[in-house]
């Protein structure tokens, strides 16, 4: 199996990640198309990236598509390419991102933000394998392997008509699901001095963890999973001196999910406030554009906006 030292997401040994090289290993030998599930920060570009270099087509291009920040009115363009003068400002010939990854991979990461008319076109290319670029009528073929991934549920999507069934079934030929940091925390140490090692900066010379940090990660219950630790074991780098590493457990925003007393829309909607205020967190206190915190999450801002309020976040304490 290829080595994959410098990617956090398979830094450990849990049977949760094992079971994910274990499928890597297996679907990168073939052309199937896999569909990446999992929640925002476990690593799924680093899943598709890694099916590519495990692939025949391992010396040819990947490209890398996110379908959530292309402009809906130029999304069929930046994926299919268009002809001089399909559009006002189409000044010359251009090549859509799948003709520029023929004989490679594409990965189209957060598939469900595709819109329906989009989804159409794309299921059009996985059925015949060529694409029509805008503002011409010729059948282009492409010879391009199709990695998709998504932190949405697609079959609640396909129940409230926001997602295609045939789109879903096209692309999970082969589910691959990411597993939260959470469902993996014995990893967490090794996590840890991964990124202390990868992420040390001004000259400075771990030595030691503070016995305290640990069992403060291993409690805490993760929303925003490596990216989130990352992010933390780079700022507690930043501030702590000597060769001793700590973590301010200011950081954390609580314990693991409550798991105790209250109805269950209570509990689920106390596990939300924790969720949204983690990202929050990390966003400090931006909540749309591309670092914010609804990016985070992978839902749109206003969406998230009308939770914070449901959910009385005081959103500019995290400022």
């Amino acid at each position: 199996m290829e080595n994959h030292e410098n990617d956090p997401l398979f830094v450990g040994t849990s049977p949760a990640i094992q079971s994910v090289l274990a499928k890597i290993s297996r679907v990168a030998r073939t052309d199937s198309t896999v569909l990446i599930t999992g929640e925002t920060g476990t690593g799924k570009e680093l899943v598709a990236r890694a099916i590519h270099k495990q692939s025949k087509r391992a010396d040819q291009p990947f490209v890398s598509v996110n379908c959530a920040v292309l402009p809906v009115t130029l999304i069929a363009s930046e994926l299919f390419g268009h002809e001089k003068g399909a559009f006002t400002g189409a000044e010359q010939r251009r090549l859509g991102r799948f003709e520029l990854a023929n004989g490679g991979t594409i990965f189209l990461d957060e598939i469900g933000e595709l819109p329906l008319e989009t989804q159409v076109m794309l299921l059009r290319v996985l059925q015949e394998r060529t694409i029509e670029r805008v503002g011409g009528g010729q059948q282009i073929f492409v010879d391009v392997r199709v990695l998709a991934a998504t932190n949405r549920d697609l079959q609640a999507c396909i129940t409230g008509g926001t997602f295609r069934s045939d789109l879903f079934y096209r692309l999970n030929v082969f589910p691959i699901s990411v597993p939260p940091l959470r469902e993996r925390k014995e990893d967490i140490p090794a996590l840890l001095h991964h990124f202390v090692d990868r992420c040390a900066i001004h000259g400075k010379r771990i030595r030691t963890v503070d016995p305290a940090t640990l069992p403060a990660l291993e409690s805490y219950h993760w929303p925003g999973n490596i990216r989130e630790l990352q992010n933390i074991v780079e700022r507690s780098l930043i501030l702590c001196d000597g060769g001793t590493f700590s973590v301010d457990v200011a950081w954390l925003t609580g314990a693991a999910p409550h798991n105790g007393g209250g109805s269950l829309p209570e509990r689920v909607m106390g596990y939300e406030k924790e969720i949204i205020e983690g990202a929050l967190k990390e966003s400090k206190g931006k909540v749309a554009g591309p670092t914010g915190a609804s990016k985070l999450l992978g839902i749109p801002s206003t969406t998230l906006e009308s939770r914070i309020k449901i959910l009385r976040i005081n959103k500019n304490r995290f400022k």
